[in-house]
């Protein structure tokens, strides 16, 4: 089979894929997905390469430190439950104010500041938020398991310590 065979039968697959639903074309999508890691999975040695890659794309940012955790920092009142909890990072002359709670997190970015966020979980791409005027910002999802942020802010990138949620 050449180059030309492939390219024909890929118009063809194209052409039948037009005048299917999104749900249908969805199930399609994973089906094949699903087939490719099966059939054809990508080796750990490249999976590592592409993870290692991914980590130097920020290689610019700065390191936003934790400095405040109230898992450890804090004392516990007693009889409290479900209490959120807080984190603060610093970089510079750039404070990041985080609770951390089941309905989400919320936080402040000081001084007040216009940025834009990425809540990371893992290589793949973060979920973005925006600062109001005030700095503050909100995400309806708490993170599962080991999470970071990245803000963009007029002074450059930071990066928050990884943490387990």
């Amino acid at each position: 089979m050449n180059d030309a065979d492939n390219n024909d039968d890929i118009n063809d697959l194209i052409n039948a894929l037009d005048g299917i639903d999104d749900v249908a074309y969805d199930l399609l999508a994973e089906e094949l997905r699903r087939a490719a890691a099966i059939l054809d999975p990508v080796p750990a040695g490249l999976r590592q390469i592409a993870v290692d890659a991914f980590a130097l794309h920020d290689l610019e940012a700065r390191i936003a430190e934790l400095t405040f955790d109230s898992v450890v920092d804090a004392i516990p009142v007693r009889g409290a439950t479900d209490v959120p909890r807080m984190l603060t990072f610093h970089a510079g002359g750039v404070t990041v104010d985080v609770e951390l709670s089941a309905q989400g997190l919320m936080g402040q970015v000081l001084p007040p500041q216009t940025a834009d966020i990425e809540v990371l979980s893992g290589p793949q791409a973060g979920s973005p938020l925006t600062t109001d005027d005030m700095g503050r910002f909100t995400h309806g999802e708490p993170p599962v398991g080991p999470f970071a942020l990245r803000l963009r802010t007029g002074g450059g990138v930071l990066v928050t310590d990884w943490l387990t949620a």
